[in-house]
């Protein structure tokens, strides 16, 4: 008797442990794909080159509203351009790296 109720605590610690491992690693199953680049040997992470693609994008938005004389038409641009490469970088990344 004193031998099954020994293996009746050991089946429910078991069972325990084996919930906890699965809560706590059935969230992690998500992390198993990151959209990364090998770059010259080098993983960079999607996100980076987005943020990297909307800068350029916002300076070249710059640069062609410079041209047309129109860039003191975008006010505030301290907060402006900072919102806009923001806005080119998600909105890159929904483009490109949406499933």
């Amino acid at each position: 008797m004193n031998r099954m109720r020994r293996f009746s605590r050991l089946a429910r610690r078991r069972t325990w442990c084996g919930a906890v491992a699965l809560a706590v690693l059935l969230p992690m199953m998500g992390c198993s794909h990151s959209p990364d680049f090998n770059i010259l040997g080098s993983y960079f992470p999607a996100w980076l080159l987005c943020i990297t693609a909307g800068i350029v994008l916002t300076s070249l938005i710059y640069w062609v509203l410079q041209r047309l004389h129109l860039e003191n038409e975008v006010q505030p641009s301290i907060v402006a351009y900072p919102c806009m490469a923001a806005l080119l970088a998600f909105t890159l990344w929904l483009i490109f790296f949406s499933r």
